[in-house]
């Protein structure tokens, strides 16, 4: 593999989960099942944030796809983007560990989102994020959280990628500092501080996040979460989105040569169980990613113009608008297709009403 591809050091067969354990896990279920499924996940606030990612990371690959401690150096350029990542002693964090940064951003975004004040260091519940995550809430949980956090604050990001509205060099890590707040008599954490760097707090700021399914949480391997960050990724802004084999294994950061990435990509198309999204292969070595039970085609669908979606976006700041005007042509379809005056004024409506909706 040549030096612009991240995530060099996991192994084929811990990537595509072919050892006995993972096999023997597959065979049990597709999904990780849901660990948490009572109604008191909805009660607190904590539970309402949705789950939301940053765009910067969701495009481009700066997690490792390895089960195991993960030191190499890794870099990756792509369309004028360059990103080095440099793991400590405890190795790159992981796909998996990447879930506290997810927890972090959607609290941040909920708060910003209710007016309420927000700071680059956040006080969490230790259990909350492990419940908020589909995680084990057992003594071994708490000790992979920790672990977790190592790793964030120990992997050094190097990177000319905009946030914000902003392009600069920098090096920095995935987060900060933490520290453990509060700990149970027998030394089992309660609370943790956790500091953003500054990269990720400017594109939380910046609003540079989509939202993604609770069931992300729920997929077994780094791969596959992976693959669907791409996926939520383009097809949030298009019914469909076609990618080679070739830059989806640049852009996925999977270190197997094409043959086998291409295997455990029809391995996935086989079993068919992304969040959201349904996969395809094409002639030409090509994957279609279609949005699921959302794709309307036909010369009379209506198409917004980006001021439109800008004034969609003001009305429901938050919100991705792009699953808004997802929402509304499934709707539109699913009322019998009429013939649209004004497809502007018929989406400005629809927002609208969502927002009253939700509000109630």
């Amino acid at each position: 593999m040549d030096n612009s591809r991240l995530g060099v050091t996991e192994t084929t067969k811990k990537e595509s989960g072919e050892n006995h354990g993972q096999d023997r896990m597959s065979r049990a279920g597709a999904l990780l099942p849901d660990r948490h499924p009572t109604a008191d996940f909805f009660v607190c606030d904590i539970f309402d944030a949705l789950p939301k990612d940053d765009l910067g990371s969701m495009e481009h690959p700066m997690f490792s796809l390895s089960t195991r401690p993960d030191r190499r150096i890794l870099n990756y350029a792509h369309n004028g983007v360059d990103i080095t990542v440099t793991p400590s002693v405890r190795g790159l964090a992981t796909v998996h560990d990447k879930d506290i940064l997810i927890f972090c951003i959607s609290q941040l975004m909920a708060a910003l989102n209710a007016g309420r004040a927000v700071s680059q260091v956040l006080h969490l519940k230790a259990h909350d994020l492990l419940v908020a995550t589909n995680r084990e809430t057992s003594g071994d949980g708490y000790k992979r959280l920790r672990e977790a956090l190592e790793r964030l604050a120990g992997t050094r990001i190097t990177t000319n990628m905009t946030t914000g509205q902003t392009e600069t060099t920098s090096g920095f890590g995935l987060i900060e500092n933490w520290e453990i707040v509060r700990r149970t008599r027998g030394g089992r954490m309660i609370s943790v501080s956790v500091k953003l760097s500054d990269w990720l707090y400017r594109a939380v700021l910046a609003k540079s996040v989509l939202t993604l399914s609770r069931d992300y949480f729920r997929l077994r391997k780094p791969l596959e979460r992976r693959i669907y960050e791409l996926a939520r990724k383009h097809c949030g802004r298009q019914p469909e989105w076609r990618i080679s084999v070739e830059v989806l294994l640049k852009k996925s950061g999977s270190a197997s040569p094409r043959r086998v990435f291409r295997k455990m990509v029809r391995d996935m198309i086989s079993v068919d169980h992304l969040p959201d999204y349904q996969m395809f292969e094409e002639p030409g070595d090509i994957i279609r990613f279609c949005r699921r039970g959302q794709v309307v085609e036909g010369p009379d669908r209506p198409v917004l113009p980006p001021e439109t979606l800008e004034e969609a976006r003001r009305l429901a700041p938050g919100w991705d608008v792009y699953a808004l005007e997802a929402e509304w042509i499934a709707y539109w379809a699913a009322s019998g297709r009429v013939p649209l005056r004004s497809p502007r004024r018929a989406f400005i409506g629809y927002v609208v009403k969502r927002m009253s909706d939700d509000s109630n």
